[in-house]
């Protein structure tokens, strides 16, 4: 393939390849050149041209294929318009001559299209450069026309659209010529052609001002003749033609009417020729009346729907604004469409006229209207339906003689209602809450229009009018309740008439539906009303037979809507309802006798009706309750049930008794039984099982139905991928909700509320719009074959083989279309037994059965009905799957290979090849594997059968299954399948479209199979590569958009196993085209790689697409695609979409796309993503019609654009006007936008804390312009929030208020570098109250309330404001809210459920909580002490304090009654006995589920809250608050003391419980809260009491936070359960004293603490032992090393001390602390149990954590080690007698480990420390071992030695405390040892003086030392002593010539040792004289220094002698703290 990349044609390497392999050695080289030629020199290319052109002409006679030659043109095409054109004219002529020539045979037929092709690419390309060639060449083309076959025919055609494309006007002369050619074609027999002469017409209708003047008439006919018997495609390409030519005619365009006068179209003519189509399709025009009135031929369905979809192309050409402006005379015309009596000459026909009227609307209004229009749409629609009503009540109310002419309008005015209702419904949805101003507005009165239709006598309009209603509840939530008040009042108002009981149960039952849509839901009393009027209705049917239908009807419907509102409700009603239920049917067998012998027809109607309606809601009770369905509720629903049975076999007699008009009830019976029976487990009826198989068999296979109806089913069961072969049977579209009528199944597409009025309260299915149930006949069946297939795997195999040889019978005996319909039945109801025989893993039965179905399935097999072909292989590879043995299998393939070998015929090729791939795909690769081999050779062999394309596609999809389903076992077979399938794709006409979608399956699926390997770099996988590459490439070329959809999802797999070896380049520029499709698919798989490619390589995608918005707008070439890629990038284009899709899957990719490229690119294009974001949200819906301010300017320079270049207009024609942004955001546009808004500053929060800091941000930007940090947009931010969350839409206010509280969090604490001590975010708090207020008003759902308390709370406590004054704004609105919440539980004016009640009450005292939690943190914080200059000015520090203490009083109650309400909602199920029967202070006993979620979230800052002001009011001792408990009556109310315990338990008890098992999804911050409770507890007096006098509360406590720290990591967290585990044990301590001081008043006082007498401390009821776990464990957690065991492991190497994090430092520090406390809980006993571990833990700490540092400062686990030890050796312990022993041992064991320990790596001075407390605290006979005392002589000595002054300083310091000693005993050794070296060394320093601070103060810290001797020795010995201090100071002195030029440390040692010896010499003045005579030099040199001195400065001398004594103390006091 290298090879073929050459500008020109490398021929020896062509010639040296195989034959095969030529055609794509041809294409992978027109491939590159088609790249290389745009970009290449071009002088090199006009060097080459000549040669180029020679073998590219040479090209065209050697019968290129479809893709090869379409590049091919192209290529020469572009080479001229590159190079010299003076051949141009030659090639031209060389390609007519071969399209005029005469050879008609198909060898040469390849190099005439090829021919075709090149003169169409000319003229596109080159257009009117070609001059006068045009006129011959366009006869030539049209001549040779006359008599191509369809392929060349075709091709022609759009041949001649790219030359009229490139001619433009210039080719006016041909134009009629054209015309009357392609005229006759588009009612070609062949498909293609229609679709390429309407492309031709399309493209001639831009210059061919005739086409829609003169001929406009004509060329509507045309058009409604093309549509005839018209497939997808065609229908596609008409609609285009006929609606832009309709458009053009109406608003022509600028330059055509220029040039001539011509006459403009009105728009009434204009919809009046679309509307013939519409009712009269292609039959010419019916001028007379007669002949119309008689209604003739109903119209072609395909007709009716490509006018249908032309409607459309019309509308979205003419534009949005062009719609608002002409809205209302469309909608008058679209409805009268559905009331035209030829519309509606039969139901099922008016349905499908409904269907296509609302698909009209739908696209129109929902697609081009911004939300603005839409609303002043919906009062249209208002108007519409309120006009249509005066219409029929004028008629219902004139009782004189009109009436029959009137009833006709009135039925049909039925389906005009329908329309608009399912429109207006359908627009006050999609707006949802931004549709209040059109239920507001009383000018409009939507809500009393659509009311008023629940009159209307025609049912299908009343139900209309229901959905409407259910839709306007669903969009604006608080509407719900007051429409269901409203309706239940008008119910009960007008019990009298029959069409309010009905109309008005249905709207009832509607809105009960519609609740589970609104999460706030109703209150809890409105499903008691609806119980009482459905009882009332049903008690009060039998009393007027005029109303006895509609009451039963509406009781029944009633409650089977209220089941929907689950259990929760139904639980308290469903006694009553099993009683109902039981009184509907007779009580025995006797009564059932009894009853069919009396009645007449119309009781027996009522009675049928009343038990379908029973079994109705018995089936929706099963469906939403299933909670409910205990074994006894089902044995009590079975007695109904059972009766219903036994009674569907006395029906038939009934029926020939009383009339036939009782069918349809009966059926409807029959539809519900099997309902509710499908939902029940099979073994609850076994018993009924003949009865009920003889039912449902006799059902499907129309043993009653003289009508041949046939199942819907069929389609879902077969396999989704398998829609390819059924033609008919279309894939996802957007117009998939009209193309559904053109289906070949029974009423299909014909679904309608009227079918089945239960469906109105039933949940839509995922994709529909409106529910629409199928007629009842077709439903019955559905309803049939679900049953049988939940019943046949429970039946004996004896049953199941006569079922099947009753099946193989009933298809012999009908006939012809008969027989088709109860072939397809049955074939449903085989297809849904196997799969229930699959899903419950259960057999099919011994050998005859499996004979018998085969059988059936066999004969199918060769059906010539395609559809059940498909059903009969998807049968065969259930039933493999089913059987599952290995011979079987083999019998079946065998079977069908056999078949393929012998056979001819196209039926049973296709079928049998589709057989080998469903038996491939329901046994997967290893279960038939044996048969790969033969399976893969005949299907390729079929696959190459060029004359039959049903074959070609049959055996390619079955290959594909194979393929996908082998797996790895397929990689043998890969080379040849991909070689196929390249040759198929460069040969097949690109006409046959299902061929080639089948090739792309079949790519797709060989790319998985090979896999990841498809990176490797072999021969023969880049050959493999290059082939998908090369094929993926041809697919991209094709027409079909469901091929291009195939390409791009194999470039997608092939993206996710070699990435690097897709180009992206060319790869996004194609994707960017697609998003644009027309085509649902194909924009579908556009996004969904987009997805996958943004998730790896955001960045390059983005780049990609801008660049080729760039080139679009560069190319001033006609080729410039149409995009609306503009400097919003691709990710302005996926928020555009995001306003247009409706499509569920398309909108999460597009939102998942924006998502990846979010994460990876926002942080680096900021302001660009910001921007984004700000344009969505800033185009509110206040902004009107259609675009943003902002982007007002653009919208009029394109129009101006518009006026200039005539052919810019119409380059958009059918891609829904999609080149312009047309609608302002729509509301979950914006949601999104404002999500994107939030991960936007979470992203920034991850990537660099500077987007948080104003100043260094402000740097930053200095330094480097285009960087961006977040903190630079705040206003933005503030803006964005504030514009969401001030909208109309309740989703988007929440989304507002979330991103509010976002940005107070991350920027509460970011000062303001102007002025100090500010925050930024100050100057924001007016739009922050701003955005807050409305929340707060009374009509605000509680969600949006109890959000705005969130952040309320957020803002108060963020500190941003210090001045109370400003916080009121915002403080008052929690005021005001927490004053209703003190109202209770009576408010009169409910509108949602309890819950949602529950939900804000909670949320305003959470909010109150965590501003009480914040008081406490925010005086301190931002006050340290190099503020205090600053704190003068603010307010005093307990600010916030005083904006809750007024309502502390009132808040506590109501803390304290929530947290009860939360303990009592926690408590496990088996307690619910216990709860209150009448609910808790905040929530009811229905709406108890719901409730806990909202507790769940809030009672954690309520307990900090709660234990905050006990502890501030002692326990609230001394508040007279008694509990909130409303009890009847007073019980005497309970001491404080008690209250108190009470509250505790309260308190300690939801602590506990919650810490015990905190969900992992619980935020951590509830973790931390419900810590800081326990410490804040624990601070107060009495809590203390209580947790020391029960200790096993303690313990517990304990084990909690121990289990805690196991699963919890946050440092944080860990610290605050050390600060608790600190307080627990001080409780204890406090405890402990306080019984000590009580037994030293008896006088023996027993061994108190733990441990007692023995010393054992018992696991589980010790808290020692508790204490000890927890502290062990966080120590091993962050000191592993203290481990033995790990320590000792081989496979731990011993490492060096490193120093811990500040956190865990902390921590340990903490934990260290506490440890040492604990030995004073326990007995002297106890405490040797536990010392041994403690002492080593603490001296391990101390080894772990001390080491050097480089402020030489000691670490804080260090200090608090040291600090232990001290607290352990001073204890009381040491003074018992009883362990004095073993404590000494202990003592001596921890000292010889800290010697051991300190090695040369430590910090030595915390070892020396550590020595010298030992030394200090111990008694001397403990340390005075003499092994000891060695080891720590040796340690002083060392430090002395020691190179850092530092340790020699702080040495000397320890040395001098140890000297010190009281005992002299311990001291003495030590002075005899280390005075001598301390005297050496210090007389060493004259020789080499100090050169720095710290090196001085070493030696003046060793003088401090010897100064201290002197002191203390005997005055006999003081003149030694002084000999060795004075002479070493004096040596110390300099001369004065010395001291000039000294360096400032030596200095200083001289005045040091000057002032020392005039110091000590008035101390022993005898033995100074005496020393200082001995030696003269001494004395002269001290004389010396000392006149030098006073000469120096008189002032200073006698300042000076008082400064050292002030020096001296504070570095001692300092440096021994620990003493």
């Amino acid at each position: 393939m290298e090879l073929a990349h050459s500008l020109l044609l490398n021929e020896d390497a062509l010639a040296q390849i195989t034959e095969a392999k030529r055609p794509v050695f041809i294409f992978e080289w027109l491939r590159f050149l088609d790249k290389v030629l745009v970009a290449a020199n071009k002088v090199d290319v006009k060097e080459k041209q000549k040669k180029l052109v020679e073998q590219l002409t040479g090209l065209i006679s050697s019968a290129p294929g479809p893709p090869t030659r379409k590049l091919l043109a192209k290529n020469l095409a572009t080479l001229y318009s590159i190079g010299d054109t003076f051949t141009v004219f030659q090639t031209l002529d060389k390609c007519n001559d071969i399209i005029k020539s005469k050879d008609d045979t198909p060898a040469y037929l390849p190099t005439k299209l090829a021919a075709v092709a090149c003169v169409g690419a000319f003229y596109e390309k080159m257009g009117r450069m070609l001059g006068s060639s045009f006129p011959d060449t366009i006869n030539n083309l049209l001549k040779a026309l006359k008599n191509a076959e369809s392929q060349g025919r075709g091709e022609i055609l759009l041949s001649l659209q790219k030359v009229l494309g490139g001619l433009g006007g210039a080719a006016a002369s041909c134009h009629r010529d054209i015309y009357k050619n392609a005229r006759s074609l588009l009612t070609d027999r062949s498909m293609a052609v229609r679709c390429a002469a309407a492309k031709c017409l399309l493209e001639l209708q831009n210059e061919a001002v005739f086409m829609w003047t003169t001929e406009l008439e004509n060329v509507a006919t045309l058009c409604f003749k093309a549509l005839e018997g018209s497939n997808y495609g065609v229908r596609v390409a008409v609609s285009k033609l006929l609606g832009s030519v309709m458009a053009t005619a109406l608003m022509p365009k600028q330059a055509a009417v220029m040039r001539q006068n011509v006459k403009r179209a009105t728009l009434e003519e204009v919809l009046e020729l679309m509307a013939t189509g519409f009712l009269r399709g292609g039959s010419g025009f019916l001028k007379s009346g007669g002949e119309m009135l008689k209604g003739g031929a109903s119209v072609s369905r395909e007709v009716r729907v490509g006018v249908t979809q032309a409607y459309v192309v019309f509308v979205t050409t003419l534009g949005g604004q062009w719609l608002e402006r002409n809205f209302a005379v469309f909608l008058s015309h679209v409805l009268e469409l559905a009331s035209h009596p030829r519309a509606t000459q039969t139901h099922v026909e008016a349905v499908y006229s409904r269907r296509c009227v609302s698909f009209v609307l739908r696209a129109s209004l929902g697609g081009l209207l911004g939300e603005k229009a839409q609303i002043a749409a919906g009062r249209e629609i208002c108007q519409a339906i309120a006009k249509q009503m005066r219409a029929v009540e004028a008629v219902v109310n004139d009782s004189s003689g009109e009436s029959k002419v009137g009833s006709a309008d009135v039925s049909a005015s039925q389906h005009v209602m329908v329309c608009a209702l399912q429109e207006l419904g359908s627009l006050v949805q999609s707006l949802s809450a931004t549709a209040s101003p059109l239920i507001q507005e009383p000018s409009i009165g939507l809500l009393e229009t659509v009311t008023s239709v629940l009159l209307h006598p025609s049912m299908a309009a009343r139900l209309a009018a229901a959905w409407c209603l259910r839709c306007v509840a669903v969009a604006l939530p608080y509407q719900l309740t007051p429409l269901l008040e409203r309706c239940a009042e008008r119910i009960n108002s007008l019990k009298s008439s029959p069409e309010a009981v009905s109309g008005y149960s249905f709207a009832m039952a509607a809105l009960l539906g519609g609740v589970h849509q609104c999460p706030l839901g109703i209150p809890h009393s409105k499903g008691k009303m609806v119980v009482s009027i459905a009882e009332d209705l049903l008690r009060t049917a039998a009393q007027n037979s005029r109303l006895s239908l509609q009451r039963t009807q509406a009781g029944w419907l009633l409650l089977g809507a209220l089941m929907t509102l689950g259990p929760s409700l139904v639980r308290y009603h469903l006694p009553k309802m099993l009683l109902l239920w039981r009184n509907v049917f007779p009580r025995s067998q006797k009564e059932l006798e009894a009853e069919k012998a009396r009645g007449d027809s119309f009781t027996w109607q009522v009675t049928l009706e009343g038990r379908a309606g029973a079994l109705c809601a018995m089936r929706s009770f099963v469906a939403h309750c299933p909670e409910l369905l205990t074994e006894d509720v089902i044995r009590r629903l079975m007695t109904p049930i059972e009766c219903a049975m036994t009674m569907m076999s006395h029906v038939p007699s009934m029926i020939k008794v009383h009339g036939a008009h009782l069918k349809a009830s009966a059926a409807m019976v029959r539809l519900r039984l099997y309902d509710i029976l499908a939902l029940l487990p099979p073994k609850t009826y076994e018993g009924s099982f003949n009865a009920l198989l003889r039912e449902l068999v006799a059902e499907f296979t129309l043993t009653d139905n003289s009508a041949n109806t046939t199942t819907s089913l069929l389609r879902s069961l077969c396999h989704y991928d398998d829609s390819v072969l059924m033609g008919s049977w279309l894939q996802e579209t957007d117009h998939k909700s009209i193309e559904d009528q053109l289906q070949p199944n029974s009423a299909s597409g014909s679904g309608a509320l009227e079918h089945d009025p239960s469906s109105i309260y039933l949940r839509i299915p995922v994709g529909e719009a409106i529910p629409g149930p199928l007629p009842l006949g077709v439903s019955v069946i559905d309803a049939s074959v679900a049953l049988f297939g939940v019943v046949f795997p429970h039946v004996s195999f004896k049953h199941r083989l006569q079922m099947l040889d009753h099946f193989a019978e009933c298809i012999k005996q009908a006939k012809g279309v008969r027989q088709q319909a109860v072939q397809l039945n049955i074939f449903t109801a085989v297809l849904s037994a196997l799969k229930g025989l699959a899903e419950n893993k259960s057999s099919l039965g011994p050998e005859e059965v499996r004979k018998s179905a085969l059988a059936l399935v066999m004969g199918a097999l060769d059906n010539p009905n395609p559809i059940l072909r498909c059903a009969a292989g998807e049968a065969l590879g259930r039933m493999a799957q089913v059987v599952g043995e290995a011979t079987f299998i083999a019998r079946m393939a065998q079977h069908s290979f056999d078949k393929l070998k012998s056979a001819r015929d196209v039926v049973s090729r296709t079928g049998h090849s589709l057989a080998l791939g469903c038996l491939h795909r329901y046994v997967g690769g290893i279960g038939s594997g044996q048969h790969l081999k033969t399976s893969v050779s005949i299907l390729l062999a079929l696959a190459q059968d060029g004359t039959s394309h049903e074959v070609q596609t049959w055996a390619l999809h079955s290959l594909a299954l194979i393929v996908d389903s082998s797996g790895p076992m397929y990689r043998g077979y890969v080379e040849p399948t991909l070689s196929l399938v390249l040759t198929l794709l460069l040969t097949v006409p690109p006409s046959h479209t299902e061929v080639h979608q089948c090739l792309g399956r079949c790519l797709g699926a060989l790319i998985t199979t090979v896999g990841p390997e498809l990176q490797g770099n072999s021969a023969t996988i880049s050959t493999i590569r290059s082939s998908c590459l090369v094929g993926c490439a041809i697919m991209q070329d094709h027409s079909d958009s469901l091929v291009q959809a195939a390409a791009i999802s194999c470039l997608q797999q092939l993206h996710m196993f070699a990435p690097r070896h897709v180009n992206l380049s060319s790869l996004v520029p194609c994707l960017c085209e697609h998003l644009c499709s027309s085509h649902l698919l194909l924009r579908r798989a556009a996004v969904a790689c987009l997805r996958q490619l943004a998730q790896r390589e955001a960045a390059e995608v983005c780049e990609y697409a801008t660049s080729l918005a760039r080139k679009a707008g560069d190319s001033k070439d006609g080729t410039a695609i149409n995009l609306n890629i503009t400097e919003t990038g691709l990710e302005g284009v996926l928020f555009g979409m995001l306003d247009r899709e409706t499509d569920r899957k398309l909108c999460s990719d597009i939102h998942d796309t924006l998502g990846h490229m979010l994460s990876s690119l926002a942080v680096e294009k900021l302001s660009h993503w910001l921007k984004l974001c700000k344009d969505v949200l800033a185009a509110t819906t206040e902004v009107g019609g259609a675009m943003a301010p902002e982007l007002g300017k653009d919208e009029e320079d394109s129009e101006k654009k518009d006026e200039m270049d005539d052919d810019s207009m119409f380059t958009a024609l059918g891609d829904d006007d999609k080149s312009k942004p047309s609608v302002a955001p729509r509301w979950a546009t914006r949601v999104f936008a404002a999500d994107c808004l939030c991960r936007i500053i979470m992203l920034c929060e991850n990537a660099d804390k500077t987007h948080f800091d104003l100043a260094s941000a402000r740097s930053a930007k200095v330094k480097n312009p285009k960087g961006d940090l977040l903190v630079l947009h705040l206003s933005d931010l503030i803006r964005m929030a504030f514009m969401a969350a001030t909208d109309h839409s309740h989703q988007l206010r929440m989304a507002g208020l979330q991103a509010l509280e976002d940005i107070i969090k991350k920027f509460a604490s970011v000062p303001e570098p102007e002025f100090p001590g500010h925050v930024i975010l100050e100057q924001y708090q007016a739009n922050v109250g701003a955005a807050l207020r409305p929340a707060f008003s009374p009509d605000t759902p509680s969600d949006i309330t109890a959000k705005a308390c969130q952040v309320c709370s957020t803002w108060i406590g963020s500190g941003v404001v210090s001045d109370l004054s400003d916080l009121r704004r915002v403080h008052n609105l929690l005021v005001s809210s927490l004053d209703k919440v003190q109202a209770g539980k009576s408010s009169s004016s409910q509108l949602y459920s309890e819950s949602a009640t529950t939900m804000e009450k909670l949320a305003v005292l959470k909010a109150w909580a965590e501003v009480r939690g914040a008081s406490l943190l925010l005086p301190t914080s931002g006050f340290e002490d190099e503020d205090l200059d600053r704190a003068s000015d603010v307010l005093p520090p307990d600010s916030l304090i005083t904006l809750v203490q007024p309502e502390l009083p009132s808040l506590s109650r109501l803390w304290l009654a929530a947290l009860r309400d939360y303990a009592l909602l926690t408590l496990p199920a088996e307690f619910a006995s216990q709860l209150p029967p009448d609910g808790g202070a905040f929530y009811t006993p229905e709406t108890i589920d719901s409730a806990r979620l909202h507790y769940r979230s809030s009672w954690a800052p309520i307990l900090h809250a709660v234990t905050l002001w006990l502890s501030h009011t002692g326990f609230g001792m001394n508040d007279g608050t008694e509990d909130p408990a409303p009890s009847p009556a007073p019980i005497a109310a309970k001491d404080p003391e008690e209250l108190a315990k009470d509250r505790l338990h309260l308190l300690f008890g939801v602590s506990i419980e919650f810490l015990c098992f905190p969900r992992p999804e619980e935020p951590i911050e509830h973790v931390m809260s419900c810590l800081q409770a326990l410490c804040t507890l624990l601070d107060s007096p009495s809590a203390r009491t209580h947790i020391g006098e029960d200790q096993l509360l303690g313990v517990e406590l304990l084990n909690v936070l121990h289990r805690l720290l196991l699963t919890r990591d946050p440092p944080a967290l860990q610290l605050q359960v050390a600060a608790v585990v600190q307080e627990t044990i001080r409780a204890a301590q406090d405890h402990l004293q306080h019984l000590r001081a009580k037994a030293g008043e008896k006088d023996t006082p027993p061994a108190l603490g733990e441990g007692g007498d023995t010393g054992e401390l018992l696991p589980g009821k010790s808290l020692v032992f508790a204490a000890m776990e927890l502290l062990v464990f966080i120590l091993v957690r962050h000191l592993p090393q203290l481990n033995a065991r790990v320590a000792d492991s081989p496979s731990h190497p011993a490492h060096k001390p490193q120093r811990l994090p500040d956190d865990s430092a902390r921590l340990v520090a903490a934990t260290v602390a506490v440890l040492a406390e604990l030995p004073s809980l326990c007995s002297p006993a106890g405490s040797m149990t536990i010392l041994p571990t403690i002492l080593f833990l603490i001296t391990g700490v101390l080894r772990e954590t001390a080491m050097k540092t480089p402020d030489n400062t000691v670490p804080l686990p260090a200090s608090a080690a040291l600090q232990g030890i001290k607290t352990i050796i001073m204890s009381p312990l040491s003074r018992v007698e009883k362990t004095h022993k073993q404590w000494t041992g202990l003592v001596r064991s921890s000292l010889a480990s800290v010697l051991e320990y300190s090695q040369p790596n430590m910090d030595e001075v915390s070892m020396l420390t550590a020595v010298t407390l030992f030394l200090l605290s111990a008694s001397a006979e403990v340390v005075g071992v003499t092994s000891l005392q060695k080891g720590c002589m040796d340690l002083f000595r060392n430090a002395l030695n020691s190179g850092d002054p530092w340790v020699q300083a702080r040495c000397y310091q320890l040395l001098l405390s140890v000297f010190q000693h009281s005992s002299r005993a311990l001291s003495t050794p030590y002075i005899h040892a280390l005075a001598p070296p301390v005297v050496e060394k210090l007389k060493a320093v004259e020789r080499n003086r100090p050169t720095s601070a710290a090196e001085l103060q070493a030696v003046k810290e060793g003088v401090k030392v010897l100064e201290n001797l002197v002191a203390m020795g005997l005055e006999q010995n003081r003149v030694q002593l002084l000999a060795l201090l004075v002479p070493t100071l004096v040596s110390y002195l300099l001369d004065e010539n010395a001291f000039a030029s000294a360096p400032p440390a030596s200095k200083g040692l001289h005045e040091f040792a000057l002032q020392d010896l005039m110091r000590i010499g008035p101390l022993y003045p005898a033995a100074f004289k005496t020393v200082i005579g001995a030696a003269p030099e001494l004395k002269s040199r001290l004389e010396t220094a000392i006149r030098a001195n006073q000469a120096s400065s008189k002032a200073k001398a006698l300042a000076r002698p008082t400064q050292p004594t002030v020096q001296a103390t504070p570095t001692i006091k300092l440096k021994t703290s620990f003493f």
